[in-house]
C-alpha cells in the first residue's frame, strides 16, 4: 500500500472514531443527566387541595345512612382514608384524606390532597395527633400544609389550589356536640338550647369574626407565598376558596319530630328546631361570609371563590324527601335510585351509639355522594385549565358519565 492510500485510510478511521466518540458522549450525557422535572407551566397539570375535613374527604367512605349493617353503605371500604404510597395507611394519622375527595377530578389532571380533618389555619397537636395548618410549620418531621404545597408545586404543574378553612377556627365540632347534648339532656320540664349558650354564641361575636377573617387571609397569603417560593407567578395558578354547605335543614324541614328522642336515636340529627334554624340563619352564614370576605379582602388578583352554602339542600341530614336506606326501600348504596333517595351527610353518632367501623370525626360531614358532587363542581371550576368561580348546586337527579351526582356551577 502506498503512502497516499495509508494516509487516506487513517483520516477515514479518525473521522469514524471522532463520530463514535460524539455519539457515545451524547448517550452518556442522556444517561447521566436526569430528565428535567416538571414545574410551573410544564408537564401534566395538577390540582391541589388544602384545608380541613370538608375538603380532605372526611366521611367519604359512606354512601348514605342506615341503622342496619354498615356494609350496605360502605362505598370505599376500610382503606378509604389510606394515602401512603403502598395504600396501607395514612401519611398523617386522622387526616382522613378520602379516595372520594373532590380534588381528584381526573381527565388528565393530577390531584394532590394535602388537607387534614380537624385542621385550623395554624398547625397544632391535639391528643397526640398532628394537625397541619395552612402555614410553614416544620418540626420533628411535621410540616404545615403551605410548606407541603411548596414542595409539591416545585416539581409539578399546579394550576389550581383549592382551600377550605375556618370552620374549626369557629369550633364547629364542639358546637355540634353542645347542640346534640342539649337536645338529649333536655327534660319534660326544661329544654336546653345551644343557640342560647355563650360557649356557642361567643364564637360569632364581631370581635371573633374579625380575628378569624384575618387568620383566613393569612392562610391565603401563605398559599401565595408557597407558590411564589416554588417558582410561580400569580398568572400561572388560581387559588379557589370554598365555603361550607349546610348539613341540616331548618326545623320545619326535618322528617322526624323533635318530640321524644327519635330525631337522634333513628335519624342521628338530634337538634332542636330552634337550634337548627340558628345554625342556618346565623352560624353558617357567619362562617361562610367570613371565608368569602377573606378571599375578597386579601387583595390577590388570582383568588376566586366557590360557594357551597346551599349545594346539597334536599339531601341534608334528616331532610324530608330522602331517608335511611331502609326507609327508602334500598338494599344498598349500589341500588338504583340510591343517590337520589339518600342523605348526603353522615349521621351524628354519639359516643354511646358509635360502633366500628364508624368514627366519631365522620359525624355530620359530606359523605361519598356529596364528595363526588363537590368533585363535579370542582371539575367545572377547573374549566379545562382556565379556573373560574361560582355557586355550586344540584342540577338534577342521577349520575353523570363520571359517576358523580349532577351538579351545576353558575
Amino acid at each position: 500500500m502506498n503512502l497516499a492510500a495509508t494516509t487516506a485510510r487513517n483520516k477515514l478511521f479518525g473521522a469514524f472514531l471522532a463520530a463514535a466518540l460524539v455519539v457515545a458522549a451524547l448517550a452518556w450525557g442522556a444517561l447521566a443527566t436526569p430528565a428535567h422535572a416538571e414545574g410551573p407551566g410544564e408537564g401534566t397539570p395538577a390540582t391541589v387541595s388544602v384545608g380541613d375535613s370538608f375538603i380532605s374527604g372526611e366521611a367519604g367512605r359512606w354512601a348514605g345512612n342506615t341503622n342496619e349493617s354498615s356494609s350496605k353503605i360502605d362505598a370505599l371500604g376500610s382503606t378509604a382514608y389510606y394515602d401512603n404510597s403502598t395504600d396501607t395507611g395514612e401519611l398523617i394519622e386522622g387526616c382522613h384524606r378520602s379516595k372520594s375527595a373532590e380534588v381528584y377530578i381526573g381527565g388528565g389532571v393530577n390531584g394532590e390532597n394535602l388537607a387534614c380533618s380537624g385542621a385550623k389555619t395554624s398547625s397544632f397537636t391535639e391528643e397526640g395527633l398532628f394537625k397541619p395548618g395552612i402555614d410553614f410549620y416544620n418540626s420533628e418531621g411535621h410540616e404545615g400544609q403551605a410548606l407541603m404545597l411548596q414542595h409539591y408545586a416545585a416539581d409539578h404543574n399546579v394550576k389550581l389550589v383549592t382551600l377550605s378553612i375556618g370552620g374549626n377556627n369557629f369550633n364547629f365540632a364542639s358546637i355540634v356536640q353542645t347542640c346534640v347534648e342539649d337536645f338529649l339532656e333536655s327534660t319534660f320540664f326544661d329544654d336546653f338550647y345551644c343557640s342560647e349558650e355563650s360557649s356557642v354564641t361567643n364564637n360569632f361575636s364581631s370581635g371573633n369574626v374579625s380575628k378569624i377573617k384575618g387568620e383566613i387571609e393569612g392562610a391565603i397569603k401563605n398559599i401565595a407565598t408557597a407558590m411564589s417560593n416554588a417558582g410561580y407567578t400569580s398568572s400561572q395558578y388560581t387559588i379557589l376558596v370554598q365555603d361550607y354547605p349546610s348539613p341540616i335543614p331548618n326545623g320545619s324541614e326535618f322528617r322526624y319530630s323533635q318530640s321524644g328522642y327519635t330525631r337522634q336515636t333513628t335519624g342521628g340529627c338530634g337538634l332542636w328546631n330552634k337550634d337548627a334554624n340558628y345554625a342556618n340563619a346565623t352560624m353558617l352564614p357567619t362562617i361562610n361570609s367570613t371565608a368569602l370576605g377573606a378571599a375578597s379582602g386579601v387583595g390577590l388578583s388570582n383568588v376566586k371563590t366557590m360557594e357551597l352554602g346551599s349545594a346539597f339542600n334536599s339531601h341534608r341530614l334528616c331532610d324530608k324527601g330522602v331517608g335511611l336506606l331502609e326507609e327508602e326501600g334500598l338494599s344498598s348504596w349500589k341500588a338504583t335510585e340510591a343517590v337520589n333517595k339518600s342523605e348526603w351527610f353522615n349521621q351524628i353518632r354519639t359516643i354511646t351509639a358509635l360502633f366500628p367501623p364508624y368514627e366519631l370525626q365522620e359525624d355530620i360531614h359530606p359523605n361519598y355522594w356529596a364528595q363526588l358532587g363537590l368533585r363535579n363542581c370542582l371539575t367545572q371550576a377547573y374549566n379545562s385549565g382556565t379556573p373560574k368561580g361560582g355557586t355550586c348546586t344540584i342540577s338534577g337527579t342521577g349520575l353523570n358519565s363520571a359517576g358523580e351526582p349532577n351538579m351545576s356551577l353558575h
